[in-house]
This record gives structure tokens, C-alpha cells and sequence, in this order.
């Protein structure tokens, strides 16, 4: 039964990140800008290069060059479908560090959240200990202040009774 306790967590996990991962836009963002540019580079490998016979196999193409897979069953083989190629490479590099980008972002952020509450319960109770602080030294300010006049009031009555004693 332990296995079906850690499977139930594990899938809960899954569903937390999944709702964390798409309260981002930016993630979205990213994706829809991978696939654009995966469609437009794909049909532009079908129109400068003879070796890709159709605007699906451009984009097969483009995806595989992009996400790095490289399957290698349809390859740029002109010199500008190469550079677009090698282009693809750069830009898949790119998206693929963004996308790790975003979603530590969207991971960190969840925990950020988390913690920011604990910081101002922190805050919280550090401003309560330094009102109570300014309370106790207001009060041994005040205590002080008696016992000086205290002092004063026993010298005085001591000065008197000596000086009653001494006539």
C-alpha cells in the first residue's frame, strides 16, 4: 500500500506543477513563439531547398532541427537550407534555455509566494518584540526617574535627621 500512497502524491505533484506551469504567461508565450517560428522556418526550408518536398517535411524539419533530435530522414542539402538549418540550431538553443528559464521562474515562484508570507509573519513579529522593547525601556526610564527622586527624598531626610542629631 505504500507504492499507492506514493503514486497518489506523485500524481497530485504532477497536477500542482501543471496548474503552476500554465498560471504562466510568459511559458505560454514562449512556446507559441517556438511553434511560430518552427512553422515559418519550416516553409521557408520547402521553398529554398530541393531536397524538402513538401511544407510538412519543412516543418517536420525545422521541429527536429530545433528540439535537437536530428533524425536525419529529411536534411537541408543546399547551402541555404543548411544556414537556416544551422540557424535553427541557434534558436533552439535559445528557446530551450528559455523554457527551463520559465519554468524554474514558475517553480521558484510558488515558493517564493510561500516565503514571502513567512517573511511578513517574521516582519510581524519583530515590530510586536520592538514595540514591547520600547515599552520595557520606556518603564526602566520611568522606574529610574523615581528611584533618583527617592534617593534625593532619602538623602534629604537623612541630612535633616542628621542635622537634628548634631544640634
Amino acid at each position: 500500500m505504500y507504492w499507492l500512497s506514493e503514486c497518489r502524491n506523485a500524481i497530485y505533484w504532477g497536477n500542482s506543477l501543471r496548474g503552476d506551469l500554465f498560471k504562466s504567461r510568459n511559458l505560454g508565450y514562449a512556446v507559441l513563439l517556438a511553434l511560430m517560428a518552427t512553422l515559418a522556418a519550416g516553409l521557408m526550408l520547402f521553398l529554398i531547398d530541393a531536397n524538402i518536398k513538401s511544407p510538412l517535411d519543412g516543418i517536420w524539419s525545422a521541429w527536429v532541427t530545433m528540439t535537437h533530435v536530428g533524425f536525419g530522414d529529411v536534411v537541408p542539402v543546399s547551402f541555404l537550407g543548411r544556414v537556416l538549418a544551422s540557424a535553427l540550431i541557434l534558436l533552439g538553443l535559445v528557446f530551450f534555455s528559455l523554457f527551463t528559464a520559465l519554468v524554474s521562474v514558475a517553480l521558484i515562484g510558488k515558493n517564493m509566494d510561500i516565503l514571502g508570507g513567512s517573511m511578513r509573519r517574521i516582519e510581524q513579529e519583530a515590530g510586536d518584540i520592538q514595540t514591547g522593547e520600547e515599552r520595557i525601556l520606556a518603564e526602566l526610564v520611568r522606574l529610574h526617574t523615581r528611584m533618583d527622586a527617592l534617593e534625593q527624598q532619602l538623602s534629604s531626610a537623612q541630612a535633616l535627621a542628621g542635622s537634628k542629631n548634631g544640634s
